[in-house]
């Protein structure tokens, strides 16, 4: 019992320190007030804490508010209120806005340099023929940018490019290298799918964002897909190796299976596009590398086929922008996955 009034006066003794100590460290969790003189406090309080005018220094570690008088030297202060840190983050519309224009930006000045590049020593034959494919080229992208974000007007542009390209290949074809496949599936399958993959995408509506509402294949559709791939490839690899004229007398002839691959993946990632599906993009990405690689190998062949360096410019962006594609048509088509949508 007589040891209560002894732990009050410690108590009393802590709270006001007498004029002049050195430095005091006071642990209470009550307001703590310190005379002047005093050199330094250090105060470990769950309270509110006010340090005296005159104060040199007070290091304040508190799970409370803590308030400074002016005139103390310094404070530091450490609470334990939860602090809000405001990062920059661009939204997916920003994002896409800014994107688009690079991509359009980049690839105007990268098809007109290399138009002036081969437009000089070219004859007037080749010279109309580059003007053409830097013009479709500039549709394409056009189209591709418009598809990744979903805009119903990528269908427009598409029908352009699909047009120009496909006269491309079969010149291409006629001049003794690949494209025959890949011209005849621009022509009897492209061009009318551009006209199925409108009405489509005005049936299945808009978002709040304007663009379509987009979808995802379920499991066995995906299976369906790659079977799909591998047996069309198969078939159109033996079809085109008969007719193609170009392809050298080989086991396995490469620039058939650089004309069928991406003429597969054209056909089911076109076919993706046009019900809007987001497993488009994966053969978009596939169609990109294959087309890259087989432009290469043209230019390879024949360092004076002008068209092909801008082919090889065009699908290198077309690359960049699936991959923004797959990225956008993924939040997309969240919709189309309820667990996924409310995870968000």
């Amino acid at each position: 019992m007589e040891s209560r009034p002894l732990l009050a006066a410690c108590r009393q003794n802590v709270r006001n320190p007498v004029p002049g100590a050195g430095k005091g460290f006071l642990h209470t969790g009550t307001p703590n007030e310190q005379a002047p003189g005093a050199e330094r406090p250090v105060l470990h309080t769950r309270g509110r804490s006010n340090q005296l005018p005159g104060a040199e220094k007070a290091d304040l570690h508190t799970g409370g508010r803590s308030g400074l008088v002016p005139g103390a030297g310094r404070a530091v202060l450490h609470t334990g209120l939860r602090k809000k840190h405001y990062l920059c983050k661009v939204d997916n519309k920003t994002f896409n806005k800014y994107f688009s224009v690079f991509i359009m930006v980049g690839m105007t000045v990268v098809t007109i340099l290399a138009t002036a590049l081969k437009f000089v020593p070219a004859d007037t034959e080749a010279r109309w023929l580059l003007i053409f494919a830097a013009f479709g080229s500039l549709m394409g992208v056009a189209a591709t940018v418009a598809s990744a974000s979903g805009k119903i007007i990528t269908f427009l542009f598409g029908l352009i490019d699909v047009s120009i390209y496909g006269a491309m290949c079969l010149i291409n074809w006629k001049n003794g290298s690949s494209g025959l496949g890949n011209a005849v599936l621009h022509f009897l399958y492209f061009v009318p799918m551009q006209f199925v993959g409108f009405f489509q995408w005005r049936h299945r509506g808009n978002t709040a964002e304007g663009s379509v509402k987009a979808r995802r294949l379920n499991g066995k559709q995906r299976w369906l897909a790659a079977l799909l791939f591998l047996a069309g490839s198969v078939v159109a690899y033996f079809i085109i190796a008969r007719f193609d004229k170009s392809a050298a007398d080989t086991f396995i002839k490469t620039a058939v299976v650089l004309d069928v691959l991406p003429l597969i993946c054209n056909i089911i990632g076109q076919l993706l596009m046009s019900t809007a599906y987001m497993e488009q993009w994966i053969f978009w990405i596939g169609v990109n590398v294959f087309s890259i690689t087989m432009w290469a190998v043209t230019l390879k062949g024949d360092p004076g086929s002008s068209y092909a360096l801008i082919y090889i410019i065009k699908y290198s962006f077309y690359l960049l922008n699936s991959l923004n594609g797959l990225r956008n048509w993924l939040r997309l088509s969240r919709a189309d996955y309820p667990l996924i949508s409310q995870l968000r």
